[in-house]
């Protein structure tokens, strides 16, 4: 007869037994396994002191094999069962990839209610654990032939349980460890470009704007490295020391906000929308200030934190593009994808929505194309004001030169004349000017108009330039007067010059109505100036007089002012 006490321990198998086979079971008969998305059992330990014994005895609850469950869910049993419906043995491997973020991970595996082996990772000395490769833990079970193996995993986070389980056989296996990140480290790539093309406009422009974004570019590549697991595969580095990269979640609005305030110049043009992001930047440098004590409890709100921070920046973006400013509706169309794909990013850490690629990967892709969006406004704006530079010096190029010659004025000629004085001063060179006069230019006008007399200068202005040097300085005083400033040119170098203009001019026509063959001289007056004790207006007035003496002389020649003496050259 049976005992009491035995068939209490029958009836307690039998319901284990019902228990075990209640959970959702995963049927392995295939010849590869593959399995990335399935079903499997979760519950939260609020007490997060529970062993395996008393966990086992908990209700779980279904859930994805890829799951977030917020920040409320610290240490989270996993719970699968695996079953080899095929007639051998079956070696597996249980993948995690994405421990890398988490605290600690503990593995337990089952047989007919029996612990067969157990795995302890702890993140912050895993560097060298044999189970951990590039931030994926990898835990190799067994499945002998028409058996079950239940696997428990405990996954201790820092701030938000997002998790992943796979299982795969020992090819996919390794295809799986191989591949993978090649998208985050596109996405990294392309932002570490466009950090080394703004640090280029900033030793180009030296705006401040530039430097703000390039933090706020650094700050989101180093998030997306480590959220994405770029850094642990690439450096296999994990836990604590790692984890307070994290606050680069933090950095990445406060550069975004301030970037905005110096783009948008909002503190001279728009006060009450620079107060508000004012108040945003507060918030997140006291969230800031605290992540460096406490960084898993600073991330708790940082989701709700990010949706405030949305709604104030698109809220300000409206305000301006209402107002507006010029470059804000560009910012709108990237703040929009920001904004969009962060809002997906923050249901799904929040555990509100069902894991997505789009959802898990939604801070990554609002980032970069924010980020491209405000390459171009950068970009924009550089243009913008090249273009207001250009016009600035198109007038300031107006106000110096004579219309209707193109040649320099008078006060900008004077203005420069100075500068080379001192430049001459200090290197010792010669410097010289030529005095011209158009002979008997009173007449020409007389005899066949004011527009044949302009055809006249203009031909003439043009042999200045061509018979001159690029360096030397060539302007219209007046009429039919001229100038030219010779920089590193003694008096034989710039009667030399001279020649070459009178000649040229001398062998010059304009032909007017009629068939009627204009033909004009020009007369020269030439002075070396002696820089260490006369101005250039000095020696300009020894020049005219040098000029006038070509004039008497009889035109069309050259006359040098040296000493006291005036040499004439025909």
């Amino acid at each position: 007869m049976v005992s009491f006490r035995a068939a209490l321990y029958f009836l307690v198998l039998w319901m284990v037994s019902i228990v075990v086979h209640a959970m959702p079971t995963l049927d392995i008969a295939q010849a590869e396994v593959r399995l990335t998305d399935f079903t499997v059992e979760y519950f939260t330990d609020d007490s997060r002191s529970l062993d395996f014994s008393s966990v086992r005895q908990q209700p779980f609850q279904p859930t994805t094999s890829t799951t977030t469950l917020g920040t409320k869910a610290t240490v989270t049993w996993y719970r699968v069962a695996v079953f080899n419906a095929a007639e051998q043995e079956r070696e597996l491997f249980l993948h995690l990839p994405k421990a890398y973020h988490v605290r600690a991970i503990d593995i337990y595996e089952e047989r007919s209610h029996t612990l067969i082996d157990r795995a302890s990772i702890d993140l912050n000395n895993a560097s060298d654990a044999p189970l951990m490769y590039q931030g994926t833990v990898v835990y190799p079970f067994r499945v002998p032939s028409g058996e079950t193996t239940v696997l428990y995993v405990r996954s201790h986070v820092y701030s938000h349980q997002w998790f992943s389980l796979e299982i795969f056989d020992d090819e996919h296996s390794r295809r799986a460890l191989v591949g993978g990140h090649l998208d985050i480290a596109l996405l990294v790539g392309m932002m570490i470009a466009l950090v080394f093309y703004n640090g280029l406009l900033y030793f180009a422009t030296s705006k401040k704007e530039n430097i703000l974004y390039s933090l706020y570019l650094i700050s989101g590549l180093v998030w997306i490295a480590l959220s994405y697991g770029l850094i642990a595969k690439s450096f296999s580095a994990y836990g604590d020391s790692v984890f307070i990269l994290n606050l680069s979640l933090i950095t990445m609005p406060v550069f975004l906000l301030l970037f905005m305030m110096a783009i948008f110049e909002t503190r001279q043009h728009y006060p009450t929308e620079h107060r508000f992001l004012q108040v945003m930047l507060a918030l997140l440098a006291v969230t800031f200030a605290y992540g460096i004590f406490d960084i898993s409890a600073a991330l708790k709100p940082a989701s709700s934190l990010a949706a405030l921070m949305m709604v104030v920046t698109f809220s300000v973006s409206i305000s301006l593009f209402r107002k507006g400013h010029p470059l804000v509706k560009f910012f709108l169309v990237g703040h929009t994808f920001f904004v969009v794909f962060n809002g997906f990013a923050v249901l799904y850490y929040k555990g509100l929505i069902e894991p997505g690629y789009i959802s898990s990967h939604g801070v990554g892709i609002g980032i970069v194309l924010e980020a491209l969006t405000l390459a171009f406004i950068i970009s924009y704006r550089i243009k913008i004001l090249e273009d207001v530079r250009s016009r600035q010096d198109e007038l300031k190029k107006q106000a110096a030169t004579d219309p209707l010659t193109r040649l320099y004025n008078r006060r900008y000629f004077m203005a420069e004349a100075g500068y080379l004085l001192e430049k001459a001063k200090s290197t010792g060179e010669p410097l010289s000017v030529i005095a011209v006069d158009v002979d008997f230019f009173k007449a020409v006008n007389d005899t066949h108009g004011h527009s044949i007399g302009d055809q006249v200068l203009t031909k003439i202005s043009a042999i200045f330039k061509k018979h001159s040097r690029s360096r030397d300085l060539v302007a219209r005083f007046g009429g039919e007067e001229f100038v030219l400033l010779l920089p590193d040119a003694d008096l034989a170098e710039a009667r030399r010059c001279a020649e070459r203009i009178r000649e040229a001019v001398a062998g010059e026509t304009v032909v007017v109505e009629g068939g009627e063959v204009i033909q004009v001289t020009v007369s020269l007056g030439i002075a070396e100036v002696n820089a260490l004790v006369e101005s250039v207006e000095c020696a300009v007035d020894r020049a005219d007089k040098a000029l006038y003496k070509a004039k008497e002389q009889g035109r069309n020649r050259v006359c040098c002012y040296q000493s006291d003496a005036l040499t004439i050259t025909t």
